[in-house]
């Protein structure tokens, strides 16, 4: 199952925070972007993805992290019951 979060300022879930507490530059880690706190970075096998207040990150079947923004995510995801 695919998980997904946008980033805002609500509490993260737990898949959340092991990414942040992983270290800088790290696959798989999220940061802050230096010089610029509204700018949150997702290192993924690809490289580093910046995002912005609002985007979603989505954690994929092997959990990878990556990032999409608000209207691809609405056109793409539904929410599983």
């Amino acid at each position: 199952m695919t998980k997904a979060r946008r980033w805002d300022n609500r509490d993260w879930p737990e898949w959340l925070n092991r990414a942040w507490d992983l270290n800088s530059g790290t696959v798989g880690a999220l940061q802050v972007t230096e010089g610029d706190r509204e700018l949150l970075e997702i290192v993924t096998l690809e490289g580093i993805h910046r995002i912005t207040w609002d985007d979603w990150i989505i954690q994929g079947i092997n959990g990878e992290l990556y990032p999409c923004k608000p209207d691809i995510f609405e056109k793409t995801y539904e929410q599983a019951t």
